[in-house]
């Protein structure tokens, strides 16, 4: 199996009722623990290379050949999106599309409204050609993303509903209160603009910043139209946590397999933990 479009799986989730939860890629390791949990739980599932990260994995052609093969290694069965999350530019974007991402998000939010539909119409033009999916996004999420810190910037209703409808986008990132990174305190989502854009676009909705967000706040923006979360923060934690205590209760320990593979371990778990949160776990095989 070869990764496709994540269209289908997010109108799927929508029609259901559940969530497809988007995975960063920081290295192989994740790339084998989100596979093998998606496998797992038999559930949809979608890696995403960050903008900002990709000379860092090695290049587009390098990640999207990493990912093709580790489908083929661990006979992956169930459906996997490679996504290019904030694509910088309609530049970047083509290169992951051309380099077989089957999946990007050209993220247009920090320019002005017609700047930001002229970039995302481009990119789904020529994304629709190669079956490639697009996700786009308006206003600003807070925290701190791959180094760049930015302040929390609601999402217009009316600029959504816009860009929607101008650009035939395939999911929209509202910015609604989420940030990147760590909260402070319990998050707060403005769950009425949440509604009132879902009811006004139609579209499927992305929840960036969907680590250390409550259940109960998981549950109500699924309700109101997410059908895509994306999570990072707790995995990269969890890595850094079991790497860390690996290395205090063994000093001398070099081996690289040694040192790493908790860290692998800790990926899949916490993966698999919120496959079963966001309604995903079962769901591969309703998913074309």
């Amino acid at each position: 199996m070869r990764t496709v479009s994540m269209k289908q799986m997010l109108l799927q989730a929508q029609a259901d009722g559940y969530a497809v939860g988007q995975y960063n890629i920081n290295g192989v390791q994740w790339v084998q623990a989100i596979l093998r949990a998606a496998q797992a739980e038999q559930a949809p599932v979608i890696l995403a290379a960050s903008d900002r990260l990709v000379s860092f994995l090695g290049g587009y052609a390098l990640i999207a050949a990493i990912v093709d093969k580790s489908i083929q290694e661990l006979s992956i069965t169930v459906p996997v999106a490679l996504h290019l999350d904030h694509g910088m530019s309609v530049e970047h974007c083509k290169q992951a599309i051309d380099n077989g991402f089957s999946s990007v998000m050209i993220d247009g939010s920090h320019y002005p409204i017609e700047q930001n539909i002229a970039m995302t119409l481009e990119v789904v033009k020529y994304a629709s050609s190669f079956g490639v999916s697009v996700e786009a996004e308006v206003g600003t999420v807070g925290g701190m993303e791959d180094g760049l810190i930015g302040g929390i910037q609601y999402a217009d209703p009316l600029e959504c509903d816009r860009l929607v409808k101008e650009t035939g986008v395939d999911a929209l990132a509202a910015a609604l209160g989420s940030v990147h990174g760590p909260y402070q305190g319990e998050p707060l989502l403005g769950f009425a603009e949440m509604k009132h854009i879902s009811d006004l676009t139609g579209v499927p909705l992305v929840l960036h910043g969907g680590s250390g967000i409550p259940a109960h706040q998981i549950r109500q923006a699924i309700e109101l139209g997410h059908a895509k979360i994306n999570v990072n923060t707790e995995c990269i934690q969890a890595w850094a946590s079991a790497v860390r205590t690996v290395l205090n209760q063994n000093p001398q320990l070099y081996d690289p397999s040694h040192i790493l593979t908790p860290g692998t371990e800790a990926i899949q778990q916490v993966v698999q933990n919120k496959m079963q949160e966001f309604g995903t776990s079962g769901q591969a095989m309703h998913t074309v």
